[in-house]
């Protein structure tokens, strides 16, 4: 017993060591706490503070709390929510970000519904750098490449100008799901469509994920959406194409069945999503976007040059020109200066080949038109408008500078081919210029050896046929030096089926006094290895230069105003109830308030406002008085409750000095409020 436990504690505690060296456990740990650093301070005060102001962000933390509540206790409610009290579908007014529903089980309350939101806006910084790292590796780049990649897109200073809104920052599930479908489908940029290398269940994940993100709402959904019908339909036709020629099919029944079965969920999660919102848009027709809406948030072209207030190293320096922004918020789209200069340089320099970054060029061109809206042209048709015509759902959004998430991931990736070029090695470079049977210029890894006689398998033969050589790098010290030990360790730090292990290839070990370079015939024997290893870590430091110049570009100074606190007197009063003053961002913290609970409240503020609020409002400016107590007993209220401290500087400002003898209601003071009880009339 005694020797058994001692055999099996050093196998488990180096399983733990080398699990904690995989480059996936390091991006997946790496990406969170570079998140905690860039989000800082929300970790600071999880329960006090919050992101950028007290407007959206509180609409969004009742959002994921109402989503959670409505899930655990009447799932057949959850589009009927607790605000905009008497009207149905609320939940649908804006993006619901309903995938974020589990989170909203756990705790109850205003606290924890800001507690929830601060932690989740970390993540989903944390999620937009990983998926895009995973999408770029998975693509062919090297990790320095995806690490300037997964940055770029997740702290692109555009973005800073969208702190308060969660859903247009939770963009992680779009590059985490194309990265699964590549790799399910056994493509990348470097290789293109490999048949052998397909994995059906990685293609199921795939859509899994992008289900997922549906989920979160349509204003970043839909355009998602919208991409993968168009890559079905392009990817169809390839494999149509090519079944033609080869007179056999290419794709695999597996992979067909893993397609269907997952394009059908992630179809039946959007139709889900979608009935609700087609709801809305029947009994409130005027909440359908119009041109005159989209000329609203129409960026110009400068707006692409232009950083926000809240970016550390451009806020300042682009004030005047966000002066010349009609609407700067959703103007200021800067992907990046580095970014673009970077991009620039990956239409020449690149480890993609010439016809992808000709395509993602046209796609840059293409994504930024289409974020101009209505000013393309002039009227924006051909363009934005023309989609707002033909596609359905898309006169929907009325944001169209928010697509330039498409141009920002167009770039990130063309960037990334650019430093993963910058980033080979001068070994790799030689080895491939000398015809030496390796991969790519900047490829992660290197072939494997071939078994040896006898047909017996090696490790690394199984590694390499796992999966594309650019799925994941090599083992830490399994450069072109190394030796095949580090194979085994792997594959035990990471259990897998053949169809789910990506590949590790690495070379055969030298003959002992094997020289290990002499050069092509007519050229100088190579360097030392030493003078080569001295030449790599020169290329893998200048390599960093364009990394860390992305990350200072994604420093902000967004604020973290203290978040509202509910007043006591919203507990144990009769529903329905309405809040007074209902007036403009105090709507939204009391959507916040009414998270202890979930009472029914006549209060409300969204994307889409029914017009019931108005009426309200113009109603119980007089309040207390019998119109206006007439109005709301008709209603179906019941209590109203005044927070003093919102009343400075609205109609209702003197409200609370006026009488109400001989009115059907009672006026009491609880903590710091007012509570008005309407009584039945006799």
């Amino acid at each position: 017993m005694t020797v058994e436990s001692n055999s099996v504690l050093p196998r488990l505690a180096a399983a733990l060591r080398r699990v904690a060296g995989h480059e996936w456990t390091i991006a997946a740990v790496g990406s969170l706490l570079l998140a905690a650093l860039f989000t800082w301070p929300t970790l600071g005060d999880i329960t006090g503070t919050i992101p950028q102001d007290t407007g959206d962000p509180t609409l969004q933390a009742w959002q994921i709390a109402w989503g959670g509540h409505a899930l655990s206790t009447d799932p057949g409610s959850l589009w009927h929510s607790n605000t905009f009290y008497p009207e149905l579908f609320t939940y649908a007014y804006s993006d619901t970000l309903l995938g974020y529903a589990p989170l909203g089980m756990i705790g109850d309350g205003p606290v924890a519904a800001v507690a929830r939101y601060n932690i989740l806006y970390v993540l989903v910084h944390a999620l937009a750098f990983f998926g895009t790292y995973a999408l770029v590796r998975q693509l062919g780049g090297n990790w320095i490449g995806a690490a300037v990649a997964g940055t770029a897109f997740a702290y692109a200073p555009w973005k800073l100008a969208q702190a308060g809104h969660m859903h247009v920052l939770s963009t992680g599930g779009i590059t985490l799901a194309l990265a699964m479908l590549a790799r399910g489908h056994g493509w990348s940029l470097r290789h293109g469509y490999r048949p052998d290398l397909r994995r059906p269940g990685w293609a199921v994940a795939g859509w899994l994920v992008a289900a997922w993100q549906m989920t979160l709402g349509f204003g970043i959904g839909l355009p998602f959406g919208y991409f993968l019908a168009g890559a079905v339909l392009v990817a169809a036709a390839g494999y149509g194409w090519a079944w033609w020629r080869r007179g056999r099919p290419v794709f695999g029944r597996r992979l067909l069945l893993a397609d269907l079965a997952g394009g059908t969920v992630f179809a039946a999660v959007t139709v889900f999503m979608a009935l609700p919102y087609l709801k809305v848009v029947e009994l409130h027709p005027d909440s359908r976007r119009t041109v005159a809406h989209i000329d609203q948030f129409s960026p110009p072209v400068r707006g692409f040059f232009t950083a926000p207030g809240e970016s550390w190293l451009w806020g300042d320096r682009h004030a005047a020109a966000r002066e010349t922004l009609s609407f700067a918020g959703e103007m200021a789209l800067l992907p990046g200066v580095t970014l673009i200069g970077l991009a620039v340089t990956g239409l020449f320099f690149s480890t993609w080949r010439l016809r992808h970054r000709i395509a993602l060029a046209v796609g840059v061109l293409v994504s930024g038109i289409l974020a101009t809206g209505s000013w393309f042209l002039g009227d924006g048709d051909p363009g934005y408008v023309t989609l707002m015509k033909v596609l359905p759902g898309w006169d929907a959004m009325r944001t169209p500078g928010r697509l330039v998430l498409w141009t920002t991931l167009l770039l990130a990736i063309l960037a990334a081919g650019a430093v993963s070029m910058a980033a080979a090695t001068p070994s790799d470079v030689e080895d491939e210029a000398d015809g030496k049977d390796g991969p790519p210029v900047g490829a992660p890894s290197v072939p494997a050896p071939a078994p040896p006689a006898g047909g017996q398998d090696t490790g690394a033969a199984v590694v390499a046929r796992d999966g594309p050589a650019d799925a994941l790098p090599a083992a830490t010290g399994a450069g072109r030096d190394g030796v095949v030990a580090a194979v085994p360790r792997l594959r035990q730090a990471v259990p897998s089926t053949d169809a789910d292990l990506p590949v590790l290839a690495v070379p055969a070990p030298r003959a002992a006094g094997t020289s290990a370079r002499t050069g092509p015939p007519g050229r100088p024997a190579a360097r030392t290895p030493a003078a080569r290893r001295r030449r790599d870590r020169l290329a893998l430091t200048l390599s960093l230069v364009p990394l860390a110049l992305v990350l200072l570009e994604g420093v902000n100074r967004t604020p973290h105003p203290p978040a509202p606190s509910a007043p006591l007197a919203l507990r144990d009063v009769a529903e329905p109830l309405l809040i007074l003053p209902p007036d403009g961002i105090a709507e939204l913290h009391y959507m916040l308030f009414s998270t202890d609970g979930f009472p029914r409240i006549a209060n409300g503020l969204a994307a889409h406002v029914p017009q019931t609020q108005a009426q309200t409002r113009t109603m119980t400016v007089s309040f207390p008085d019998a119109a206006s107590i007439d109005y709301l007993a008709e209603l179906g209220v019941r209590t109203v409750v005044v927070l003093p401290d919102y009343l400075p500087g609205t109609g209702w400002q003197d409200m609370l000095d006026r009488p109400i003898d001989g009115l059907p209601v009672t006026r009491e003071q609880v903590g710091g409020a007012v509570v008005f009880r309407l009584l039945e009339s006799s």
